[in-house]
């Protein structure tokens, strides 16, 4: 086996830490002080008694350190506990928790976070500079990989999804009027699923899952949008043009067809020629034809 030489990434993996309700030990906490209360009263209202005084301190004592311990986890929120730098779990029950105060607890929202980006250049397949953003909603599955595996998961997620975009943008074309490939114009569909699936694999080492995407904006950029634009149009009336002619070709061979086999008229190689160049121009010209009547032979 051969070692590369590059160390493999040391993955946390998020647990369920040793935690108590937050109810029960504030019960525990309201006791304490009555018995600390009912030394006091009974030291000071009658005979002083110094195990009494020890009662006192130890319940003053107890008290504090369960008053340290409470903490609130409000609804899609975790909290991890950490003893002296070293993770011991993730807790994600609501409400008022307890757990030992030399414990530390760092909360984290795990509720669904949406992001549009920022519009970023990309040359797409073709090489042409286009701009591009995207939405994107993402929230944290695993609350260790997250705190611990990067340096601020946020600014991570923000780092990739420009990365993805670009990845995402230079591996198709903005757009195709012969309809043959796919295109970032054409198909959001499929490209919001690429992105979708680039965007989970990058952010999978921070425990990030992303629930939604697709392109927000997607346009030239301004140094060729008029040049683009023209090329567009220009394709689309050549395009327009084949389907006009295919169209008019059809309904010429229609009628002439028809023709023949209702013997309407019998037409030679000079008339059907005449007749095939008047119908085409009828049928492919961009303005209304004004009729000829002619009253002589054509020859």
């Amino acid at each position: 086996m051969v070692d590369s030489g590059t160390p493999a990434l040391n993955r946390s993996r998020e647990t369920r830490a040793a935690t108590q309700s937050g109810y029960l030990m504030l019960l525990i906490w309201v006791l304490l002080a009555g018995v600390a209360a009912w030394a006091v009263i009974t030291n000071i209202n009658g005979v002083e008694v110094a195990w009494k005084w020890g009662v006192l301190i130890a319940a003053a004592v107890a008290g504090s350190i369960i008053l340290c311990g409470f903490y609130l986890i409000n609804p899609n929120e975790a909290a991890a506990i950490q003893l002296f730098g070293a993770y011991k779990g993730t807790d994600r029950e609501e409400g008022l928790r307890w757990v030992l105060p030399w414990l530390t607890r760092k909360k984290i929202a795990v509720r669904a976070n949406n992001v549009i980006s920022e519009k970023i250049k990309v040359n797409d397949a073709r090489g042409n500079p286009i701009e591009m953003a995207a939405q994107v909603v993402w929230r944290v599955t695993d609350t260790a990989q997250a705190l611990f595996d990067v340096e601020d998961y946020k600014e991570f997620v923000l780092a990739q999804i420009e990365a993805a975009v670009r990845s995402i943008g230079s591996r198709y074309p903005y757009d195709d009027h012969t309809h043959d490939e796919v295109t970032l114009r054409g198909n959001h569909d499929e490209v919001g699923g690429e992105l979708r699936k680039a965007l989970i694999e990058r952010l999978d080492v921070a425990g990030i899952t992303v629930d939604e995407c697709g392109l927000t904006h997607l346009a030239y950029a301004p140094e060729i949008a008029g040049a683009m634009l023209r090329r567009q149009q220009a394709e689309a009336v050549v395009a327009a043009r084949v389907k006009l002619v295919e169209g008019a070709v059809s309904m010429v061979e229609m009628a002439l067809t028809q023709l023949s086999e209702k013997q309407v008229v019998e037409l030679d190689d000079e008339r059907r020629a005449a007749m095939v160049s008047n119908l085409m121009v009828v049928l492919c010209g961009e303005r209304d034809t004004q009729p000829i009547v002619n009253t002589g032979s054509l020859y």
